[in-house]
């Protein structure tokens, strides 16, 4: 395969990675509390946290839209955004084992896990092919 097919499915990817994480911001931010036992997280109060992840969710998405425009030029761009999903992938992982077993939890971690991966991938045959 050429280097377009993998340009394009790089563009793709990043651009549902920025899909992703502007509609998990903006959950954070408008989803009552009364919510949160849905997705598992049992007794939180206040809002503070939520917010806080939802402002986090939006500099990633900057990240990834500053790796979409920049990031074969420069490859730090992607691998922060690799980095950024590894340690996201680490910490819940860890989190969910040592601390509180919420479904939402880990299946974050295998999403942020998976995605961190398949950026990776892409990313160096989209290099291998140019």
């Amino acid at each position: 395969m050429d280097s377009r097919y993998f340009r394009l499915f790089y563009k793709g990817l990043l651009w549902l990675f920025v899909a992703h994480t502007s509609c998990v911001a903006i959950g954070l931010f408008v989803l009552p509390g009364s919510y949160l036992p849905y997705f598992g997280f049992e007794g939180y109060q206040g809002r503070f946290f939520q917010m806080q992840a939802g402002v986090f969710h939006l500099v990633m998405g900057v990240a990834y839209l500053l790796a979409i425009y920049h990031g074969e030029r420069e490859a730090w761009f992607v691998y922060f955004a690799v980095l950024a999903k590894s340690i996201a992938f680490l910490f819940l992982v860890i989190y969910f084992v040592l601390f509180e077993q919420i479904w939402m939890v880990i299946f974050s971690a295998c999403a942020d896990g998976g995605m961190g991966l398949l950026l990776l991938l892409i990313y160096r045959r989209l290099k291998q092919t140019a």
